[in-house]
């Protein structure tokens, strides 16, 4: 489909009435600027043209048809747009402006929960056991046996659901019941967000989010101007600046808005961020065009401006931010995923073990038809109903305990992720938080982290840390500091030969900007558009250089020798081709100069030569130095402008900007004119402050072998700088950078790189691929997608810039399903929320920008650096323990139930239980309950100090090492051969039959106990062999046990007939623990069990040591752990090819780029010297 995008020309001398038309099936429509009437080359046109009669205006802007521009659509017809009427009540009822980021609501919970919970095919399992068991005759264990624990198991699942969720609702409510002021009813009245409707005036004030999509109608600055930051929504830190449109400026007190009325025709909502058309159509019938300048998303804050008045056009989930979110997902983990598949897997080994049962049933009937047997009712049963009863007498292989141990598990692990006081940020009072239990052991696996930039990475701070100026190196004075004992005072006071330059240089960084000074009281506050040039102005004032009063002809600075007053000639904007700025100005001693500060590479090439050059060189190796320490650089100039050259260039640059054709290209090419014959003042390394510890967080991830990538809406040079200072790029690195206009070019540039790689693609080379929002649009595209994802796989580092929030869900959802593996994604932002929600695991940063990503996400944290032990410990931990829960939980039951196999053939494959009905149901309840929890709660690797100190413990559970199909089967196959020893060795122990005083045997329930006696030993003993830490817990689980075991018997043995249940169970303790061969049974038969298990894992720890077992040792002895390992890994070779590299050194420069206010127009608006206006 074709897209558009716009060039301005403004009409010299005329209101420009901004505008934009849709464009339909790839035709280009064309106003006539100067004339009355518009030609129209389209159906759609002939609204334009009876526009344009009325009207008589020209057009501001025209828009041209081209394919390379994304995320537009051709725009619907005009009686499908959406109508609002101001300050009137809608005939339309459109949607609220609650949200909601909760996965459940009241009515949706009961089929959700449901669906949720029986895509685990155990609970379908055991719904179709607690069905059959109904069947009168058929259940050999009853018919509540299996309905009423699976009953428990969703009730305690239910419960968890409903207390996380409830969260997420809490969370909801926190947005929701903000405040804002509406007009209603002739006054202004607070309402809460949600209560705010479509078609309302509303005023937002200073610092605060807008609550919905709002088009402004006037503000307290001049112009109606407005300041907004995006970072929220783009990842962009810069200001940018809204415009209401001339005909509505007026409307700035309340009076006013009172008896505004209007009606609003614009699109119906959609996702696209940077697009938005409508007509205001006032009282009078008076028709003002709407576009994006006048439009305030929600999600963006408004800054450096008192008030706002402005009408709700979009509401809740249809404004364009939450058009860019999804709908929270059913998340679920690998291992259940994994354990989901083994469940069927004994599923249908079970169904075989029960045909193969009936069928020896039958077998045996046939043999054995004497007469005096008395089995001809038996005889007479069908062979499906002896199927049923094998069915579920061998149900329990599959443990019904297993779902609600590992829920309650699960919950108590995210109870001790909130818990832990070393992810505790005590200057907000914010702990980490586990928004969901179900993926805990998901930490342990991720393989790829998705990260924004601004706000996760960073503190949305720039901060001014070093210039270079005449060769020497300059650092901004501490806090505690005197400005006479730093170097560049002591070098000014004393004269020293490059005293001339620093103070040129400290006069253009107060003066060459477009900051905004405001004097509150005794302090001076700074507005900027770019949060760089205020960095700047903080760094000259530090040094004495004061800038504080703007008017919109001049700029004053107090310098330490005098008050100096510059007459502002010409701004020339900044603009990332140009990737410089200039103004142009008159010193108070007449002097015309111009000062140009930008990248490196622009300025050197304007520079004058001989002496004008004379620190180039140092000055390029400390632009290096800075670069290196992930610095973003600027480079200051300046050039003495004669009298007659300057008038006659202002002759030619007005020329260009009147010109109604090309006249961008006129205006830079009238700018190079001017920006020539350069003298070098020096250079400046803002810091884009990284949150704490970030650096050395990202290093220990990539040692964990978790590959980053950033994704981020911000510019290029802006991310590779923090790429830089994050450790996530260093010097030596090589880039690729795509940056591709076309289908095509994209296409060329992925193939090249990708035939460079050779035979390392695909291998995880020292290479950083670097790409743009266009970019990444047509290499998503479906036949380059492949070509794309192998082409990041072969990058250590990835960082995407200037993508949006669903570009950013796309490329999650490109590696997660591609590779199949484990993905996070950690932002702070609603411009995050979709990839989050997208990622296996959602981690939200607690930070300013409002609770978005926290309600959208699986886990919070305050502060990036958390997420390394939140990974490292919990993950690994939570991974190894959910690991062994599961294997130990089959482990268990197969060991106790497929001896009722082995029985079978001795009761004539009748179906008969050896064991007491009560004790199969309390094995997993009570008897073997404690050790799973022991384990999955408190067992540990190795200590978090030994984890955090070696990532490289984290890749086991990231490669899934400890529960795989191999792991599942060698744990299964163990407890098989533990079945078949714990049930032959006590037969053939009591072969004979134990003869008690009174004459009288035990029978086979007797034998039944003494097998069940010594399988809870040996099962309670394999989970001290399995854990890797002995704490008190794990003795009271173990011992307790058997201890409970024992207390039952001698309990249960002794009830009947005081209470009637038990009669077979009567004086079975008496019986037992008479009985030496029970006692010499309970000491060897386990220990000789367990034994081969012993030898296994001694020969495996000494001649085929893992890493763990290599930290652990080496823990004690103080050695490389690396040395201990039988064979070490090598890494893969680096990739042989030719690659881009940046020419520049750490430029950066951050400025909204064709706003609907030139910076130039901006600084004219303003008189500093006057009053702000208050709200009214």
């Amino acid at each position: 489909m074709a897209s558009v995008s716009r060039r301005r020309r403004d009409y010299e001398g005329i209101d420009e009435a901004p505008w934009r038309s849709w464009l339909r099936d790839g035709q280009r429509a064309v106003l006539d600027t100067g004339c009355t009437v518009a030609r129209y080359l389209y159906r759609g046109g002939r609204r334009l043209y009876r526009y344009a009669q009325n009207n008589a205006q020209p057009w501001r802007t025209l828009y041209e048809d081209e394919a390379t521009t994304s995320g537009l659509t051709d725009g619907p017809p005009l009686e499908q747009n959406r109508i609002i009427f101001v300050n009137r009540p809608q005939p339309i009822k459109f949607v609220n402006n609650r949200i909601t980021t909760a996965k459940y609501s009241v009515p949706s919970f009961i089929p959700l929960f449901l669906f949720e919970q029986f895509r685990r095919y155990s609970n379908c399992f055991f719904l179709l056991i607690g069905l059959l068991q109904q069947i009168p005759d058929v259940s050999p264990t009853g018919r509540w046996t299996t309905v009423t624990p699976l009953v428990f198991i969703l009730c305690v699942s239910a419960l968890k659901e409903i207390v996380e969720d409830f969260k997420r609702h809490r969370a909801d409510d926190e947005t929701n019941r903000r405040k804002v002021e509406v007009l209603r009813d002739g006054r202004w009245s607070t309402i809460l967000w949600q209560e705010m409707l479509v078609g309302d005036i509303c005023k937002v004030v200073n610092n605060q989010f807008f609550p919905g999509d709002i088009v402004v109608l006037a503000s307290s600055e001049p112009q109606g101007i407005s300041f907004i930051e995006t970072s929220n929504l783009d990842g962009e830190t810069n200001l940018k600046i809204r415009q209401a449109h001339p005909d509505t400026v007026h409307l700035d007190n309340t009076p006013a808005l009172v008896d505004f009325t209007a009606t609003i025709q614009c699109e119906q909502p959609n996702r696209h961020l940077y697009e938005f058309n409508g007509l205001l159509k006032d009282s009078n019938n008076k028709t003002i065009p709407l576009g994006l300048d006048q439009m305030l998303l929600r999600g963006s804050m408004l800054r450096n401006t008192n008030y706002i008045y402005g009408v709700v056009v979009y509401t809740g989930h249809e404004t364009k931010l939450m058009k860019n979110s999804t709908k929270a997902p059913l998340k679920r983990s690998s291992i259940d995923r994994q354990t989901n598949t083994h469940i069927l897997m004994l599923f249908l080994i079970l169904l075989t073990l029960s045909l193969i049962s009936a069928a020896f049933n039958e077998l045996w009937m046939r043999a054995h038809s004497d007469w005096y047997i008395g089995l001809e009712d038996a005889q007479n049963a069908h062979f499906v109903f002896n199927f049923l009863t094998f069915l579920i007498l061998y149900n329990n292989l599959i443990p019904i305990s297993l779902q609600v141990t590992a829920e309650i598990v699960r919950f108590f692990q995210a109870k001790f992720i909130a818990m832990d006081s070393e992810m505790y940020h005590a200057a907000t009072d914010t702990p980490a938080m586990a928004r969901t239990s179900n993926l805990n052991e998901e930490l342990g696996m991720v393989k790829y982290i998705f990260s924004d930039k601004t706000g996760t990475l960073t503190c949305n701070i720039m901060e001014f840390r070093k210039c270079s100026i005449g060769e020497i190196i300059y650092t901004l004075k501490g806090p505690d500091e005197k400005l006479e004992d730093t170097l560049l005072y002591q070098n000014l006071q004393r004269n020293h030969p490059t005293a001339p330059v620093i103070r040129e240089f400290l006069t253009m960084l107060a003066i060459c900007h477009t900051v905004i000074p405001e004097q509150v009281g005794d302090t001076l506050n700074y507005h900027a558009a770019s949060p760089d040039e205020r960095a700047l102005v903080l760094g000259a004032a530090q040094w004495g250089y004061v800038f504080d009063q703007r008017t919109p002809r001049s700029v004053r600075m107090r310098a330490p020798h005098a008050v100096e007053e510059y007459t502002v000639l010409n701004v020339l904007d900044f603009t990332s081709a140009r990737k410089r700025m200039s103004v142009v100005v008159r010193t108070p001693t007449g002097q015309i100069k111009l000062y140009c500060k930008g990248a490196d590479t622009v300025i050197y090439s304007r520079l004058a030569g001989g002496e004008h050059a004379q620190y180039a060189d140092t000055t390029l190796s400390h632009l290096e130095l800075f670069a290196c320490d992930g610095l973003r650089t600027l480079v200051f100039a300046v050039a003495d402008i004669s009298e007659q050259f300057y008038q006659d260039w202002a002759n030619t640059y007005h020329k260009a900007s009147i010109a109604i054709q090309d006249r961008e290209r006129k205006l830079e090419e009238a700018a190079m004119l001017i920006e020539n014959n350069l003298r070098l003042l020096g250079a400046t390394a803002i810091e884009d402050k990284l949150q704490d510890g970030v650096p050395e967080t990202i290093a220990a991830l990539l040692k964990a072998n978790i590959n980053v990538w950033v994704l981020t809406g911000d510019k290029q040079e802006t991310a590779i700088n923090i790429g830089h200072s994050a450790r996530l790029l260093h010097a030596a690195m090589p880039l690729v950078i795509l940056n591709e206009d076309s289908l095509d070019g994209t296409r060329e540039c992925i193939n090249r790189h990708t035939a460079e790689f050779g035979d390392n693609l695909l291998k995880q080379n020292e290479v950083a691929l670097i790409t743009d929002g266009k970019t990444l649009k047509y290499a998503m595209g479906c036949d380059l997608k492949k070509d794309f994802l192998d082409l990041c796989i072969s990058c250590k580092v990835v960082i995407c810039c200037r993508v949006s929030p669903i570009q950013k869900a796309e490329v999650v959802e490109l590696v997660s399903s591609s590779t199949g593996a484990v993905t996070l994604a950690i932002g702070d932002g609603a411009n995050d929320v979709a990839m989050i929600q997208r990622a296996s695991v959602g981690v939200g940063i607690s930070g300013v920008e409002g609770l978005q990503a926290v309600c959208a996400s699986d886990y919070s944290i305050a502060q990036f650096r958390f997420l390394l032990r939140l990974l490292l410990v919990h993950g690994a931990w939570n991974y190894s323990r959910i690991s062994k829960l599961i294997l130990y939980s089959f482990y268990k039951n197969i060991c106790l139930y497929v001896i009722e196999l082995w029985f079978a053939i001795y009761s004539a494959w009748s179906g008969q239980i050896i064991f007491e009905r009560w004790t199969i149901g309390f094995y997993n309840v009570i008897f073997t309950a404690l050790p799973p929890f022991a384990i999955g709660l408190f067992d540990k690797l190795c200590s978090p100090e030994i984890m955090l100190r070696h990532p490289v413990l984290y890749v086991p559970s990231q490669q899934g090492l400890l529960f795989n199909v191999r792991v599942f089967w060698v744990w299964a196959v163990n407890s098989i051969l533990h079945s078949v020893l714990l049930f032959w060795l006590p037969m053939l122990m009591v072969s004979h039959d134990i003869v008690w005083p009174n004459g009288k045997d035990g029978g086979y329930l007797l034998m039944g106990n003494i097998i069940y006696t010594y399988v809870v030993l040996t099962v309670c003993l394999k989970a001290g062999l399995t854990t890797h830490s002995w704490t008190w817990v794990t003795h009271v689980a173990i011992w307790g046990s058997v201890v409970l075991w024992f207390l039952f018997v001698m309990i249960y043995s002794n009830v009947f007939p005081t209470v009637m249940i038990g009669a077979v169970m009567q004086g079975m303790d008496r019986m037992l623990f008479t009985s030496l061969v029970f006692w010499l049974g309970l000491i060897l038969i386990p220990i000789a069990t367990l034994i081969p298990d012993m030898l296994v894992t001694v020969i495996h720890n000494s001649m085929f040591k893992s890493m763990t077992e290599a930290v652990r040792e080496s823990e004690i002895k103080q050695r490389d752990p690396s040395a201990l390992l039988t064979h070490p890994r090598h890494s893969a070779a680096d990739a042989r090819h030719a690659l881009v590299r940046l020419a520049t050194y750490g430029f950066a420069f951050s400025q909204e780029e064709g706003g609907s206010v030139s910076q130039a127009e901006m600084i004219r608006a303003y008189d500093t010297r006057q009053p702000r206006p208050q709200q009214s």
